[in-house]
């Protein structure tokens, strides 16, 4: 080792002091999943079907599944459909509003070219005792999609929005959840 690394290293105390300051201060930002919101003694989590507060069709067997299907993939809980004594923790949930507005127009027509849906939901992770682990009373998801320009079209673009919003409140859930946000 040269002489003045060793200097660096060995001679100047300030220096190795606010060098090792500087690195352990990092950048800020965690890793995914560094910290979780879920104690420890829960393993198994129960999600019982949301409630539907509005007049969107089945939009709460969709969140529902999707949030189900997501917690099955990103963790090792076990997923209980129902409430119950197996249950260490409940997640509930409740579609408050659905609604849509257009966000452009055709010049043409003067029909909708796009829609932006939004959901709210009230949202809650109870362990067995009724202590709250999570909770986010006014979640909001938006989706946007385009209308057909054919209004004989048979396809539209309405429900596979609601299943992609339904994807990504999921995923976005989840991650709240696991990593205590």
């Amino acid at each position: 080792m040269s002489r003045g690394l060793r200097w660096i290293m060995y001679g100047n105390p300030a220096i190795v002091a606010i060098s090792a300051s500087f690195l352990s201060l990092g950048c800020g930002y965690h890793t995914a999943g560094h910290t979780t919101a879920i104690p420890q003694d829960v393993h198994t989590i129960a999600i019982p079907a949301f409630v539907n507060q509005t007049h969107t069709y089945k939009i709460e067997q969709m969140l529902t599944a999707a949030v189900v299907r997501e917690m099955v993939t990103r963790t090792n809980y076990r997923v209980l459909d129902q409430t119950g004594d197996d249950a260490d923790a409940t997640l509930r949930g409740t579609v408050l509003s659905t609604y849509t507005t257009p966000l452009t127009y055709d010049s043409v027509t003067g029909r909708a070219a796009s829609v932006l849906v939004v959901i709210s939901m009230n949202v809650s992770l109870q362990d067995k005792h009724g202590k709250i682990l999570y909770q986010n009373p006014s979640y909001l998801f938006r989706e946007q999609y385009a209308v057909s320009r054919d209004p004989n079209a048979f396809f539209q673009e309405d429900t596979p929005a609601l299943q992609r919003l339904s994807r990504d409140f999921a995923q976005t859930l989840v991650s709240n959840i696991l990593e205590a946000f």
